[in-house]
């Protein structure tokens, strides 16, 4: 199951750049119009500053992951392990197939999740002060680790899929490759590369990948019933 959960993974956040330039893009657009000039290598600068803030952001998904898979496995000691991960993969299916109606833009209700993160945001948000303004690929970094815990209806789901792992390795890289997916689409908004971004909006790529996600959720859900003959 997990070799296609980490696929899976990379593809809602490849196939999920029309959200993440609606999240993010405005705050990716800032942070590259603040960058510290430095004169003849002004664009290798950028691609610097911009690698570090997303490694940050991607690094808090991989932590994240990591924390509610570990957490998922110590809880299953508590309770019958096997029916335990059967209904966090039913979850996991249902929540892959939400994903995949997002992606394909026949059902947005999963933005709605995104409204359980803003009580965490409130007070993660006072520490990017601290990091501002960022003058040093370091400060990059800090940032875009707080930067990882903004609210996002698509990390709240994929991170869906790393309780269902139950382990901390699977579930870090789960959110890892779904971090790397989003990656081409940040970068793209930070250097106004549009090719991608424009690639990955079509109409009939979102359908195909939100439809290629439903049929994963589906497959998961198939899988977990079938075990509980």
């Amino acid at each position: 199951m997990i070799e296609y959960n980490v696929g899976g993974a990379f593809l809602v956040g490849l196939m999920g750049a029309a959200h993440c330039f609606g999240m993010c893009g405005g705050l990716i657009g800032a942070f590259s119009a603040n960058i510290p000039n430095s004169g003849t290598n002004q664009l290798a600068n950028q691609l610097t500053f911009l690698l570090s803030y997303n490694l940050g952001r991607i690094t808090s998904y991989t932590l994240a992951g990591a924390f509610v898979g570990a957490s998922a496995s110590a809880l299953g000691q508590l309770f019958d392990a096997d029916t335990y991960l059967l209904v966090l993969r039913i979850i996991a299916g249902i929540m892959m197939i939400c994903t995949g109606l997002y992606i394909a833009q026949i059902w947005s209700g999963i933005v709605h999740i995104e409204k359980l993160g803003k009580i965490l945001w409130r007070y993660l948000q006072p520490l990017t002060r601290k990091v501002l303004p960022i003058k040093h690929p370091r400060q990059a970094l800090l940032a875009g680790m707080v930067w990882g815990w903004l609210p996002c209806g698509l990390v709240y789901s994929t991170l869906t899929w790393s309780v269902a792992s139950g382990s901390a390795l699977q579930g870090g890289l789960i959110m890892f490759a779904f971090g790397l997916g989003t990656l081409p689409a940040l970068l793209a908004a930070g250097v106004a590369a549009k090719t991608l971004a424009n690639w990955v909006q079509m109409k009939a790529v979102r359908l195909l990948s939100g439809l290629l996600l439903v049929l994963f959720g589906l497959q998961t859900l198939y899988i977990a019933f079938s075990q509980l003959n």
